[in-house]
């Protein structure tokens, strides 16, 4: 086979990978990760089962993926909105604002991340998407520590950082059940004074006994 059939198969092969994730994304947003079966998707992408087992071991290997995908350009998008803040305040703007464009034309995405989330508290779960998940939150902690500028526990951190994913992810799904056809992204952003004024009162609450141990050791 030449080098020109060889570039054209592995062209063929990536196209119809992504064909394989777009349709699962289509699907798991319809029925959900559990319900979704496999020659569904096979189905959706119009592509008979073996090719989906050709490309994917299993559903398993094939979630793995499209929540590492995912969250991979999430948190590219975090770093490039969110590099510049100085402030508490300013972080948390960028980071809701962040969410916000990212999740506004990919609902679907949305809707993969949240199952996934909640896909963890589960005994038996998808194995391996913890890892796309705490590069997630460490991505907010990152960014927590450059504007914070102070050494905080990393339970700390990580407690301040999950509260920011929580409550940006939990308004948006909950927004999402009954808006009554308003727009979701401009309700989320109209009230992003009182959202960011929530997540400096949690951040000033969990600073408190850290702060005052600080000086109980610094008088002694």
């Amino acid at each position: 086979m030449t080098k020109r059939k060889h570039s054209r198969q592995r062209r063929r092969t990536a196209l119809t990978h992504q064909k394989l994730l777009d349709a699962a994304r289509e699907v798991f947003a319809a029925k959900g990760m559990d319900l979704a079966r496999i020659d569904e998707i096979a189905e959706r992408a119009d592509v008979g089962k073996g090719t989906f087992y050709y490309h994917f071991k299993g559903k398993g290997q094939l979630v793995r993926e499209l929540i590492a995908n995912l969250l991979g350009e999430l948190i590219a998008a975090i770093e490039q909105r969110c590099g510049d803040a100085s402030d508490v305040q300013g972080l948390l703007r960028d980071l809701i604002g962040a969410h916000i464009d990212f999740f506004s034309s990919r609902w679907e995405d949305f809707v993969l991340y949240f199952q996934g989330r909640s896909d963890l508290t589960l005994q038996e779960g998808y194995s391996g998407i913890e890892t796309p998940f705490v590069e997630y939150l460490e991505c907010i902690e990152r960014r927590l520590e450059s504007v914070i500028r102070r050494r905080l526990p990393p339970t700390a951190l990580r407690r301040v950082a999950c509260a920011i994913a929580g409550f940006l992810s939990g308004y948006y799904s909950f927004a999402a059940i009954d808006s009554s056809g308003e727009d979701v992204d401009e309700a989320f952003a109209s009230l992003r004074g009182a959202i960011v004024a929530s997540l400096e009162r949690f951040i000033r609450t969990a600073l408190a006994p850290i702060e005052l141990n600080n000086k109980l050791v610094s008088s002694d």
